[in-house]
């Protein structure tokens, strides 16, 4: 009788084809990332790492909802549904309402919460590039749900592209800070010109139609993942935000910034594997969300390959600290190479939890992912506020190694608990 992992080997052969077939693009975002963090590191001021991962976790903030949420729930809902027909216009149409409020939503908190340094004209140009950045990141969501893999991997490839050219462009120019930030954010929105092309060049754009009315239905079904999506943004990025202007306004911008290389050396392979299981794993698991025993085959066989290969990659970074985070950065942050175990540690075990987190987004399981979000919060801020004054800086990332081996330890209970109930 065949066991559980081996009855899912084919499911396992198209995880490894389509990781393989996502290697580009992932090494496209990788190589932009790296050479943006060290053109920063290189000719920035002091503390520059920290402002561009800053105004990335901005980015990131007011993209959260449509990335985090509507993208993700587009990509189940319109993955068994044929491009152009009526229920996958509907769920477009819907999509694009829960954008548009959603981007509403972040410029009118940007307003209100306006730093220093940022005018109105800046806000304009910030909102205006977050808008191009929401409706690429739409078309790649259709597109990824279509099966056009390709095509997927080419918006990634010109994004990272666009992004870091610009960013470099500036920074040698020796232009100030904000607008060099700005003109990485616009570059990597006029990837909507070629999402627009691809999209409508494989047919899943439908002609505009003004007065068509938005579907409830699928305005309730993505409102679920945008549910998810909030508890995200509140338990997670806007943390990541807090904690940094925290480290800034305690440890000064030199200081922090050896934390921020840490951070940012964590960033990038959390790119590499997000985008993985993004645009493989989840959606492979969403086509069987109708299957739940061949669902679980699936999760438990991707599981088993990746708790060797992650730990044998993040062992080889550690590795290789001593020279590595000079070469990625600048000579000046190879102090940071202290923090740099527990990072891993818990990035490990953040990966590992993935795995059973991207089965309730795909199960649609609203309540239990934001329970496993609020809770994940909690225990990061009771572990922050119990080791940032007995460590200092060492606190911060022995607290994030904390957070997710608890996380970790509470996927894997439920789990077997699970399991257990089902034999």
């Amino acid at each position: 009788m065949p066991t559980l992992v081996s009855s899912a080997k084919p499911l396992l052969r198209q995880f490894i084809r389509g990781s393989l077939g996502t290697g580009v693009a992932v090494a496209a975002r990788a190589a932009g990332a790296l050479v943006l963090n060290k053109l920063f590191a290189t000719f920035a001021p002091a503390g520059g790492l920290t402002l561009l991962a800053q105004f990335q976790n901005l980015m990131a903030l007011l993209t959260s909802l449509p990335n985090d949420g509507v993208h993700v729930g587009l990509v189940k809902y319109l993955a068994p549904l044929r491009p152009g027909s009526p229920r996958h216009r509907a769920w477009l149409g819907a999509a694009v309402a829960l954008n548009a409020l959603a981007l509403l939503g972040g410029a009118a908190v940007l307003a209100a919460t306006s730093r220093a340094g940022w005018n109105w004209q800046t806000g304009v140009v910030l909102v205006l590039g977050i808008a191009l950045l929401t409706g690429q990141g739409l078309l790649g969501a259709a597109l990824l749900a279509a099966g056009r893999l390709r095509s997927y991997i080419g918006l990634a490839v010109t994004l990272a592209a666009l992004g870091t050219a610009a960013a470099a462009g500036m920074l040698l120019a020796q232009a100030p800070l904000p607008r060099v930030l700005l003109s990485y954010l616009l570059a990597q929105g006029l990837t909507l010109l070629p999402a627009l092309w691809l999209a409508r060049r494989a047919g899943v754009l439908p002609k505009w139609r003004p007065a068509a009315p938005v579907s409830r239905t699928a305005l309730r079904g993505l409102g679920q993942f945008l549910l998810m999506a909030v508890s995200s943004l509140l338990f997670g990025r806007a943390v990541d935000y807090v904690l940094r202007d925290h480290l800034l306004a305690t440890y000064g911008p030199a200081r922090t910034d050896l934390w921020q290389a840490v951070a940012k050396l964590s960033d990038n392979y959390t790119m590499v594997f997000g985008a993985v299981m993004s645009s493989v794993f989840y959606p492979r698991l969403a086509a069987l969300a109708a299957q739940p025993r061949q669902a679980r085959r699936y999760l438990l066989s991707v599981l088993v390959l990746l708790v060797p290969l992650l730990a044998a990659g993040l062992g080889l970074l550690f590795a290789c600290r001593s020279w590595l985070l000079p070469l990625l950065f600048a000579p000046r942050l190879l102090a940071a190479q202290e923090l740099l175990a527990p990072q891993l540690l818990g990035d490990w075990a953040k990966f590992l939890s993935w795995v059973f987190i991207y089965q309730l987004m795909a199960r649609a399981r609203t309540g239990p992912y934001i329970a496993v979000q609020a809770a994940s919060a909690v225990v990061f801020a009771g572990m922050l506020a119990l080791l940032l004054p007995r460590l200092g800086l060492a606190g911060a990332v022995w607290a994030h190694a904390a957070r997710y081996g608890l996380v970790l330890a509470a996927c894997v209970a439920v789990y077997l608990r699970g399991r257990r109930a089902r034999q």
